[in-house]
């Protein structure tokens, strides 16, 4: 009875293990995207924190099935839709797919800066305001959850998301021989 339990907790433990390491982490998705999130930021004025905030949100760090299957970070749904393909079966969704997960952070940023829905808080706020851009997307309808703004705000406090929003605009470095 004993060598059963140790059996069972083992395996237990081993497919955790297992399981864990294929997951993306909160700080490995920070330290992944974290560079891109601050391009956008000082090319569009979205903070840094609202673009990896959302994403970590949106995608369970990347670990969700349309950003695994999809590129999907944000839950964007519309163009035409995808298929999801799984080991079990084959989904239609209304999730939008992306080429790359680069691309599915553009086309947040663009959806943010062009709907009118969300388009006047690039004009009425900074990129150091980041608690009142959470409350302006939630305020526009990106998501249905009462809770969503709170949860995306616990993640960026969490984390300390909004430290990036202050990283100065890097300049275009050129290699030594061009300079």
């Amino acid at each position: 009875m004993i060598m059963k339990k140790i059996l069972l907790i083992t395996t237990l433990l081993v497919s955790s293990v297992a399981a864990f390491a294929q997951k993306n982490t909160s700080q490995s998705y920070i330290d992944q995207f974290k560079d891109n999130a601050i391009a956008i930021m000082h090319e569009t004025g979205i903070p840094a924190s609202i673009i990896l905030g959302i994403a970590m949100h949106e995608s369970g760090c990347g670990n969700s099935t349309i950003a695994q299957n999809l590129n999907n970070q944000f839950g964007v749904k519309g163009g035409g839709g995808a298929t999801i393909t799984t080991k079990k079966k084959t989904i239609h969704s209304a999730y939008k797919k992306y080429d790359s997960i680069l691309e599915s952070f553009e086309d947040f940023a663009r959806i943010i800066t062009e709907r009118k829905e969300f388009s006047h808080l690039t004009e009425e706020l900074t990129q150091y305001d980041y608690e009142k851009w959470v409350k302006g997307i939630q305020h526009g309808g990106y998501a249905s959850s009462k809770k969503w703004g709170a949860q995306v705000l616990g993640i960026i406090h969490k984390y300390n998301l909004n430290d990036l929003d202050n990283t100065p605009e890097q300049p275009l470095q050129l290699p030594d021989n061009k300079q």
